[in-house]
């Protein structure tokens, strides 16, 4: 079965930096990165980047200039690049894929940015 698994998240000071990876397994045909999502406790989702056709990205304008994503099609990976780390960053990270023409998402990955 396809699985998407994000990692690298965790505790940073205010400015530091933070790379988050997304990475799928299983039975792929195609890989298809769909964006970023964050969810803090007690706020809604947000879209935090989308990717369009695998290359072209939009970023949420609270992380533009800081976040910047990549990705290994080798490795089947995508990256979340996050620098000067604010505390409004800190939230639940997601990422979303497309493959076999059906939408997946990881379990999350916690990012804290202490006060």
């Amino acid at each position: 079965q396809v699985q998407l698994v994000e990692s690298g998240g965790g505790l940073v000071q205010p400015g530091g930096s933070l790379r988050l990876s997304c990475a799928a397994s299983g039975s792929i045909f195609d890989f298809n990165p769909m964006g970023w999502y964050r969810q803090a406790p007690g706020k809604q989702r947000e879209l935090v980047v989308s990717i369009s056709r695998g290359v072209s990205t939009r970023y949420a304008d609270s992380v533009r200039g800081r976040f910047t994503v990549s990705r290994d099609n080798a490795k089947k990976t995508v990256y979340l690049q996050m620098n000067s780390l604010k505390p409004e960053d800190t939230a639940v990270y997601y990422c979303n894929a497309v493959t076999g023409m059906r939408d997946y998402w990881g379990q999350g990955t916690q990012v804290t940015v202490s006060s």
